[in-house]
């Protein structure tokens, strides 16, 4: 077996078309944060020395058959783009068996730690700690045939957005949406939002990482269907309601940095613009919209399929994996005693330094 190591920036044309016809095989695939322009935009953004390698695995005819991306830090590594990442999978055409350890072996890497792993992912499989729910909408057949799914399925919130939509517009103004928006100000409004959302929930505040805002700033430039970012944004009158930056890319637009303004709370304003884009996609070559991980009831009720994802690593025998099953066995533990929100304190201590590591 015969892989090739290469920073991300150097794939070649071949290479970056290969990998595109890998991911275009498969259904679960289709997500921008699984293309090589994912990982091409984070070296970027990050500069010449942000790891950002790929390891390609060849077949027996010796063409690249199998793509994992990553950002290495001496022997270990993390995804492209963490904590930004939403999705992680080794790319591979459906004819070959990808072989991730031999991938990492080629790249030095003797510790990889994911935390969107796709749970299908068949090298990753038994290596993950843990797993949540990715929200999918699935809008095949068109936005009044997944409004009839809904209904039928005795699911209201498609109904509950439309009286919102109504009391709205009686009471402030008409609602006015606007796709892949040019608009600065409601850009920099919409990072703002973010910002105040993270500072009052205590987490750690991403877009202080310059590479984070070069990444996003460089994304919404790019209008290629095939991949890029977009600001989508909902006016109510002449006020700005709420907007979301979401990430494109195959069949799908992804939900990525979504906030609102805090004066129209009562009226689900986020709600009322993924309904609009939702309603837009029937024009326009994307599918589905995926909502991400993250329990919250409008994802449960918008969404028509799941998809699991696990946090978790893989490793070869080292000191660095010696010490991230340490961690893990401490978390474990903590988590099984009943000291309530204390139990939790190691996880939380291990995600912050994961998102720290990420940033750095």
């Amino acid at each position: 077996m015969k892989i090739d190591v290469v920073p991300a920036l150097e794939l070649s044309p071949e290479a970056c078309e290969s990998w595109s016809a890998a991911q275009a095989s498969d259904p679960r695939f289709d997500s921008p944060f699984l293309s090589p322009h994912w990982a091409q935009a984070v070296a970027q953004a990050q500069g010449p020395a942000s790891g950002v390698r790929v390891a390609i695995q060849r077949d027996g005819a010796g063409e690249a058959a199998a793509f994992l991306a990553v950002r290495q830090r001496g022997p270990t590594a993390m995804p492209p783009g963490a904590p930004m990442c939403d999705y992680q999978a080794v790319v591979a055409r459906q004819d070959v068996t990808a072989d991730p350890r031999a991938m990492l072996r080629a790249m030095g890497v003797s510790r990889y730690d994911f935390c969107h792993m796709q749970a299908e992912d068949p090298g990753f499989r038994g290596h993950g700690r843990g797993q949540c729910t990715s929200w999918i909408v699935e809008l095949g057949d068109g936005y009044a045939a997944y409004e009839a799914e809904r209904r039928a399925a005795g699911i209201g919130v498609l109904k509950d957005i439309d009286k919102k939509r109504r009391k709205v517009e009686r009471e402030v103004g008409p609602a006015r949406f606007t796709a892949l928006s040019d608009s600065r100000a409601d850009f920099e409004q919409l990072i703002a939002w973010k910002r105040a959302q993270l500072a009052a929930t205590g987490q750690t505040d991403l877009f202080k990482t310059p590479w984070v805002m070069r990444l996003i700033e460089a994304l919404r430039e790019v209008r290629d269907p095939a991949f890029g970012g977009g600001l989508y944004t909902l006016h109510l009158g002449d006020e700005l309601a709420a907007a979301h930056f979401h990430l494109r890319g195959g069949g799908t637009i992804h939900g990525w940095l979504i906030a609102h303004d805090p004066r129209f709370e009562r009226y689900s304003p986020g709600l009322l613009l993924f309904q609009d884009i939702l309603r837009g996609l029937d024009s326009s070559p994307y599918k589905r919209l995926d909502l991400g991980a993250g329990d919250y009831r409008f994802k449960r009720e918008l969404s028509n399929r799941q998809q699991m994802v696990t946090f978790g690593f893989l490793g070869a025998p080292s000191v660095s994996t010696l010490a991230r099953q340490a961690a893990y066995r401490v978390r474990q533990v903590a988590e099984a005693l009943p000291l309530g929100p204390v139990s939790a304190l190691p996880g939380k201590a291990m995600r912050r330094l994961d998102v720290l590591r990420g940033l750095g």
